[in-house]
């Protein structure tokens, strides 16, 4: 037994804001992927997966009929039988571990599901949301579902805002160019919960909320429609004021060591460094319009390309 493979997701823009109805764009990243399977010698790392599915089938039980409803005889049968989820992505990085999971468990055991060969109308695209978000909160407290669409659909992800969503495609990568978008390693992992209650807490203050609104969702926004229409003079402008904004206003949720590498990046223009996903650990995500510039001055790091200007 294999299962499909469903993959990593990178939100490019929209961490935080689409809290706060920002625009948001989100891509399939297929450099990370899991599967569900089943091993007769299963791993110590096999056994551990076999055994938080086991609690997830149990928290899929009880949710509402109504939105979803599982074949949990073929689920729990599986998990008996040592069903796990084997999957390279690693978690608490921002791109999306749990999500391929969600995504697994839907495609494989959802009784009427909605598949990604119908005609995806807004109405079905909010509906999957819906119920990923509701599977997903098993995870994280409270989740938007949008990880899970993603590694579903594989196909980029439009937020423009909390319901109205749509799939689109993104400008064709130029592999000759010398502009990039990359991932960088940051050691140790992150978790959303408690970032995303920071966020709440910062919220309750009136200045942070006008900042929010008046500076970071506006240069998100505008980020989001430059790289959808591939304006990169643009682009790379409000990518400045976005890492500069989140310099001032996000600092909790940039670990320590990269406070000065941030900073270098908006001194220099060499590279922009961004979250990705809540941050607190995981991955950063760069931009650069010349990436030899960007390693040069991030030699001690390893970069991980996911797309190219």
């Amino acid at each position: 037994m294999k299962g499909p493979l469903f993959y990593s997701k990178i939100l490019l823009f929209g961490e935080y804001g689409i809290i706060k109805d920002s625009k948001g764009l989100s891509i399939p990243y297929n450099f990370f992927k899991g599967a569900l399977k089943r091993d007769k010698n299963p791993s110590e790392m096999a056994r551990k997966s076999n055994e938080s599915l086991k609690a997830f089938a149990g928290y899929l039980k009880n949710l509402d009929k109504e939105l979803v409803s599982f074949d949990m005889e073929a689920l729990e049968n599986d998990i008996a039988h040592g069903m796990y989820f084997d999957s390279s992505i690693p978690q608490g990085y921002g791109i999306g571990s749990s999500g391929a999971l969600v995504a697994a468990i839907y495609d494989r055991y959802a009784m009427d599901k909605i598949t990604v060969l119908e005609n995806l109308t807004r109405d079905k695209l909010l509906q999957l949301k819906k119920i990923f978000g509701k599977m997903e909160s098993f995870f994280h407290g409270k989740s938007s579902g949008l990880d899970p669409l993603n590694s579903y659909l594989s196909l980029p992800i439009l937020i423009n805002s909390q319901d109205n969503i749509e799939s689109t495609s993104i400008p064709s990568q130029n592999t000759n160019g010398k502009g990039a978008v990359f991932l960088l390693d940051s050691g140790m992992t992150g978790e959303t919960a408690p970032m995303v209650q920071i966020f709440m807490e910062k919220m309750k203050q009136e200045g942070f909320r006008n900042m929010v609104k008046n500076q970071f969702i506006k240069h998100t926004d505008a980020c989001v429609e430059d790289f959808l229409n591939g304006n990169v003079k643009s682009l790379f402008g409000n990518l400045k004021q976005l890492s500069h904004v989140v310099f001032d206003h996000f600092k909790p949720m940039i670990p320590a060591k990269f406070h000065q590498l941030w900073q270098q990046g908006i001194e220099t223009n060499d590279y922009y460094l961004k979250l990705c996903g809540s941050g607190g650990g995981g991955y950063i995500l760069g931009f650069t319009e010349d990436l030899e510039k960007a390693k040069k001055a991030l030699k001690d790091y390893n970069l991980e390309v996911v797309y190219n200007f």
